[in-house]
């Protein structure tokens, strides 16, 4: 069995590139997940897999995510090489069946703290044409 799941923040904005014939997105990152502290409290470092995406599910990426953002991935592990000035490159990559974003992502240009606004939130929007306001008494639980 492959399958992998990962919870971890982007390291950088993804790389979204369209294939030649099919038109189909290829989202590219990588996520810092932590390792967590050792028996004495040291701190184990972090690992930073590349993460692969295709479709639907890269251009959802390449519009919401960024630097940063908290995502959960689940897939599968996929390893390559190729060669580069006659040396043998191998890679190992996640190919994600599912990215799903675990925070909110608000920006702001200021009173950013690890890309995400410090800053109170927007006001509500106004309310549409044809519908009413609701109140916390409008809710049934």
């Amino acid at each position: 069995m492959n399958s992998v799941s990962l919870i971890g923040r982007l390291t950088r904005d993804p790389e979204v590139r369209y294939g030649a014939a099919s038109q189909t997105a290829v989202a590219r990152f990588s996520i810092a997940i932590d390792r967590g502290r050792d028996r004495d409290g040291n701190d184990r470092g972090a690992d930073y897999p590349n993460i692969v995406c295709f479709g639907k599910t890269a251009e959802l990426v390449e519009k919401y995510l960024g630097k940063g953002r908290l995502v959960g991935i689940t897939g599968r592990i996929q390893t390559g090489s190729y060669e580069k000035d006659g040396k043998k490159v191998y890679t190992t990559e996640v190919l994600a069946d599912r990215v799903e974003f675990l925070d909110r992502g608000d920006r702001a240009a200021e009173g950013q703290q690890g890309g995400f606004s410090t800053a109170a939130p927007a006001a509500m929007p106004s309310v549409p044409e044809g519908f009413s306001q609701l109140t916390d008494d409008d809710i049934p639980f």
